[in-house]
This record gives C-alpha cells, structure tokens and sequence, in this order.
C-alpha cells in the first residue's frame, strides 16, 4: 500500500519524471531564475531545497550526493561556492515562486521560478548593459571630422535646387511584418 506517498508525478513515468525535475534543478543553479509552469516548480522546489542544504554542511559527503543528482562537477562547485554560502543564515525558504498568469496555449499556470537571493552582479550587469544601448558613446577624433563634413555638404544643398519630396512615401514600416501578425492575434495577458 502506498498510504502517505503522494507526489506530483507530472503525468511522467518514474524515469522520465526524476529527469524532469533533475532538468529543473540543475537550470535553476545555473541560471537562477527560470518560468516554468505552477506545479513543476512545485515539484522541483524540494531537490532545490535539498541541495543548498547540502550545500550549507559543505562536506565531502554532501558534494557526492549533490554530484548523484546535478552530474557535472562545475555545477557542483556553483552550487558549493557561490550559493551555499548566500544561504548560510537562513534554515529554509530559499526559493520562491512568483505568478505570471496563464498560458495562452493550454491554459496551464505560468511562475518565474527563483532563489531569493539571486547574485546583485547579474542584476547590476544587465542594467549595465541596457544604459549602454540606449546611450551610444562616440570618440572625439570622429565628431570633429563628422562636423567638417556636415558643414561641406550644408554648403552643396544650398546650391542644388530643393525638390519636395512626401515624406510618408520614404518612410519604411517601423514594425516588422511578423510583429504586426503578432499583435494582431495577441490578447491583452500575453507576454509574446
């Protein structure tokens, strides 16, 4: 009898299922924050649990057990070095999970699915990155020689004679062809 072993089998076979929540397990270690449906996060939250309290003993022992289940020895040094430590003063709750809404497919219910305390270097490393697309820094040697040009060819427009040209003709679609297909068929609750 199997009183009291419930699980969430993920409509899966047992082999298919442990590599499932493996899979996650070892995605969330490495990239931190991942979205996946409610309830695999559900069922990969305890391994999650597991390993950092493995990692918090920081043993020779724990790092097996944590090699049976991630495989690959970088991840265990990931898992020992960086994030152990992290959780070093709590006992428990190191990971959460923070709704999205449903799924336009299936209707099945989205999460992000997280350490809570995720590393402040990828935080500040893509704010880093989105300031410098949007602020595009050029050299000094190049500006002095962009405005001697612009000064020629003022010079040579006033020359030619000016045609009036319709501007709306010139002008290229701002959207691209599938991006507008996309709004198109998109509801107000998703997230293409």
């Amino acid at each position: 009898m199997r009183h009291a072993k419930k699980r969430l089998q993920l409509s899966r076979f047992t082999s298919w299922h442990k590599a499932t929540i493996r899979s996650l397990a070892r995605n969330v270690i490495i990239h931190q924050s991942i979205k996946t449906t409610l309830t695999r996060a559900k069922a990969s939250r305890q391994m999650i649990e597991k390993l950092i309290t493995l990692a918090k003993v920081n043993t020779l022992f724990a790092r097996r057990q944590a090699q049976k289940v991630l495989g690959e020895h970088k991840l265990v040094n990931l898992l020992f070095n960086e994030i152990g430590p992290r959780f070093s003063k709590r006992n428990s709750g190191f990971t959460r999970i923070i709704g999205l809404g449903k799924r336009r497919g299936d209707d099945a219910e989205m999460v992000i699915f997280e350490l809570t305390e995720i590393k402040k270097k990828a935080a500040k490393k893509a704010k880093l990155a989105k300031e410098t697309k949007s602020q595009p820094t050029q050299p000094v040697d190049e500006t002095v020689e962009e405005k001697s040009t612009k000064v020629e060819t003022v010079e040579e427009k006033k020359q030619e004679p000016t045609v009036k040209v319709n501007p709306a003709k010139d002008k290229k679609p701002q959207k691209k062809f599938i991006g507008g297909i996309r709004n198109i068929f998109r509801k107000k609750s998703d997230s293409l």
